[in-house]
């Protein structure tokens, strides 16, 4: 009678292998991810009166006061009051 042999993988290669794909999706995920959430906290932390922004939404202005959690953009009819978290860019001057 044939038995049949379990082979188990030697357990560093296992442990290799896990570390390589966390490796991976660190580089490719996370790590991107982080860079873009800092950039994002230093536009929001250099916002000054006057700067020209888009939000994510697509609202143009440009920024008319400053509080702790919000922006006030001058729109072409009016003001808008939104939250910093909202603001994707700051634009170059439309002339």
């Amino acid at each position: 009678m044939i038995l049949a042999q379990e082979s188990a993988g030697s357990p560093i290669f296992t442990w290799l292998v896990l570390g390589g794909f966390l490796l991976f999706f660190y580089f490719l995920l996370i790590r991107p991810q982080r860079k873009r959430a800092k950039q994002q906290q230093q536009l929001v932390a250099n916002l000054e009166l006057g700067d020209h922004v888009q939000t994510i939404g697509g609202i143009m202005g440009s920024v008319r006061s400053v509080e702790d959690d919000a922006v006030i953009i001058e729109l072409e009819y009016g003001s808008l009051r939104i939250a910093k978290k909202a603001i994707a860019s700051k634009r170059a001057m439309e002339g």
